[in-house]
């Protein structure tokens, strides 16, 4: 089994940062990409950031230039650098993991979420 926890989230002000941290840990033989999704009151669960274990990341066109991610593979964490938030950035942020398992599991694959962080962009 795998599990993966996001923190970080909380209450800023517009213009404000915050940053997101998602570990992952337990039957783990490797992890392929890590990111974050974002499902805000009304509207879809949408793709926020994704990294591969390569390094390549993907954004949404909404948080280019505002958001980085980042990951430590030796500590299976990702990060989200969030700068310059605005109010429609208010969601609930989650983190996955996708990857391979160890141990009597070896050889199959996994994808594991966290159960979401609360980030409210507002003054």
């Amino acid at each position: 089994q795998v599990q993966t926890v996001e923190s970080g989230g909380g209450l800023v002000q517009p213009g404000g940062s915050l940053r997101l941290s998602c570990a992952a840990s337990g039957s783990i033989f490797s992890i392929n990409g890590m990111g974050w999704y974002r499902r805000a009151p009304g509207k879809e669960r949408e793709l926020v950031a994704a990294i591969t274990s390569g390094g390549s990341t993907n954004y949404a066109d909404s948080v280019k230039g505002r958001f980085t991610i980042s990951r430590d593979n030796a500590r299976n964490t990702v990060f989200l650098q969030m700068n310059s938030l605005k109010p429609e950035d208010t969601a609930v942020y989650f983190c996955y993991a996708d990857g391979y398992y160890s141990g009597t599991n070896r050889g199959n694959k996994f994808l594991s979420w966290g159960q979401g962080t609360q980030v409210t962009v507002s003054s």
